[in-house]
């Protein structure tokens, strides 16, 4: 009896054993396989760096290599004077910002007004919002030209940051989507306590949408970062060029052969760093916000 209970319990921890093992070799499977998909992403921009760092008899050997030997630093002190990368940079950097800065506000007013205030006709404006979303962008271009031409703003930093004060479609639909997740209790309690609606957007409903926040910070300040259209139809003097512009005009002016392809991509690899440093310090708080938005 004792020797059949025996049996019985080294078959049972040899099943769990096996289970054990199956399910390791599962999970080990699976982290190999997305390391395998974030290595293949990656390799571009490892490429990239790579380029940057190479002399221009390295950059067309065969077989290619990927670790530069020697390393030419020199190229990223090419790649920032060939064009005037700082000037460019500050530029970029004070048109994304602004852009950013602005929609945080109009976006989530707007949001808060069309998900916790009851008034009559806000689901008519926000199907209007919506509908503004499928109008292409090639239709607006002349008519905003023609009337930021007539105000003056030709040629400054105007065109592309005040639009931002009026809101945007798709973030607006964004945060409205999250801001109604929000439980209806919290507001109603705080009606209750006499809170205004500015209060109770300021400090209930905004610190509670961090998430979203993150995920509007990022896509606004990426697509306005990345932005080429808005600048080169607005912007005609070289010190106002955003980057976009700056790295289209490096190719222009000094092609992409020799030495100017070392400096072409080190000003690249310079391009990158402030996008990678921006989802390195709100991943967390990014990946949630894209999970939850519109989630009930």
């Amino acid at each position: 009896m004792s020797a059949t209970f025996s049996n019985q319990s080294m078959t049972v921890r040899r099943w769990t054993r096996l289970i054990t093992v199956r399910r390791h070799l599962a999970r080990l499977s699976l982290y190999l396989l997305v390391a395998g998909v974030g290595v293949l992403f990656l390799f571009p921009w490892l490429w990239l760096i790579s380029t940057s760092l190479k002399s221009p008899e390295q950059m067309v050997a065969i077989p290619p290599r990927l670790i530069p030997n020697p390393v030419m630093w020199i190229n990223y002190y090419y790649g920032v004077t060939y064009v005037n990368f700082p000037r460019y940079m500050l530029n970029t950097l004070i048109i994304a910002t602004s852009v950013v800065l602005a929609r945080l506000v109009s976006c989530t007013v707007v949001a808060y007004a069309l998900s916790h205030i009851d008034w009559f006709g806000r689901r008519i404006l926000f199907a209007l919002v919506l509908a503004t979303m499928m109008l292409p962008v090639q239709v607006t271009i002349i008519p905003l030209f023609i009337i930021y031409s007539k105000l003056g703003w030709v040629n400054t930093f105007l065109p592309l940051t005040v639009p931002s004060l009026f809101g945007d479609a798709f973030f607006i639909f964004l945060m409205r989507q999250f801001f109604v997740t929000i439980p209806r209790d919290l507001i109603d309690a705080a009606r209750i306590d006499g809170a205004s609606h500015f209060s109770i957007y300021l400090h209930i409903v905004m610190p509670l949408a961090r998430p979203a926040l993150a995920t509007l910070v990022a896509f606004s300040f990426i697509w306005t970062y990345n932005d080429f259209m808005g600048p080169l139809i607005y912007l005609k003097d070289r010190d106002l060029w955003t980057l976009s512009l700056g790295m289209q005009g490096f190719t222009q002016r000094y092609g992409a052969g020799g030495t100017a392809l070392g400096a072409m991509m080190a000003a690249a690899t310079l391009y990158t760093l402030p996008m990678i440093m921006l989802f390195l310090a709100a991943q967390k708080t990014f990946i949630r916000g894209i999970v939850t938005t519109g989630l009930k």
